[in-house]
């Protein structure tokens, strides 16, 4: 049962959102939940955060940014194609209570995913600071939405052609510095990056929480790919998590495993874009059932 296009914008260079017909998991979403989305029957499974969920049109939003084959397959699709499969929601939802002044940080992509936590923290009566970057204006992504969803918004790239000059990391210390009163960080972005605000926050003893969707594989806690070191225990991101605290996560362990399938990621990367064609064409056949009998698939997707 295919999982329909219903929208696609381009958010910046090689970052597009997907609205996705998916009924059943925009009733059950909550934030900081994923879907393992697979786009035809040979392909392989990534993990995705749904960024916003819309049960009255039974639609979920997925934000991706093309990095991998398969990320790059999945933003040449259009409105009106299908992936094969879409699993979820999985993973545990954020931990969300009024903690008082939270400062949510995203960075490049990990924005979308932020921003549904910020908004439901908002929403139970915390005053959200939002920090939000990109290495250039360009990929600075979900500006408005973030604005909406918090009480403070501030927007850093490293090149300085946007907001302020520097790091998300640089605006928080700036933050901190200032004597501000954090009861709770949520940092979500590249490994490098979470692990700075970890550094940061620890010696203040401020509660941190990182999200570690870039490590998972399966998103079943079969493969055991999302191994996450916690104060020498074995966690799995995926079910877990995604959300961690921080300051228990040996992120030095968390980088060589993010790096496992580097060279094996650079070989299917490289095959595809000798022959795009190949998995586009999987992607574009329509069932038959589909084109024949279209009101039973109808039935089935709303059950």
């Amino acid at each position: 049962m295919a999982f329909r296009v219903v929208e696609k914008k381009t958010l910046g260079p090689d970052v597009v959102l997907f609205r996705i017909d998916a009924p059943r998991i925009a009733r059950k979403q909550q934030p900081g939940q994923f879907v393992i989305l697979r786009i035809h029957e040979s392909g392989e499974r990534i993990p995705l955060t749904i960024a916003e969920s819309n049960p009255n049109d039974g639609t979920i939003t997925l934000i991706v940014q093309g990095v991998g084959k398969t990320t790059k397959l999945l933003c040449a699709l259009d409105v009106g194609d299908a992936v094969s499969d879409v699993v979820g929601p999985l993973g545990k939802p954020s931990e969300v209570h009024r903690y008082g002044t939270v400062v949510v940080i995203g960075g490049g992509v990990g924005t979308a995913i932020a921003y549904p936590t910020a908004r439901a923290l908002k929403e139970a009566g915390n005053h959200v600071i939002m920090i939000i970057g990109g290495r250039t204006k360009q990929l600075v992504i979900l500006e408005n939405e973030a604005r909406a969803v918090s009480n403070e918004l501030y927007i850093t790239t490293d090149d300085g052609s946007y907001g302020e000059k520097g790091l998300v990391t640089d605006k928080l210390r700036q933050l901190i510095g200032s004597g501000q009163l954090v009861h709770l960080v949520l940092a979500i972005g590249p490994i490098p990056m979470m692990r700075a605000v970890a550094e940061m926050t620890r010696p203040h003893g401020i509660k941190t929480l990182v999200s570690l969707n870039p490590i998972m594989v399966d998103g079943t806690g079969m493969c055991g790919g999302c191994r996450v070191l916690m104060n020498g225990h074995n966690k799995f991101a995926c079910v877990d998590g995604p959300e961690f605290d921080a300051h228990q996560v040996d992120f030095d362990v968390l980088a060589k495993r993010n790096a496992t399938y580097r060279t094996a990621e650079k070989m299917a990367l490289e095959k595809f874009q000798q022959q795009p064609e190949k998995d586009l064409d999987l992607v574009k056949h329509r069932c038959k059932l589909e084109e024949q009998h279209p009101e039973l698939v109808g039935r089935l997707r709303n059950r």
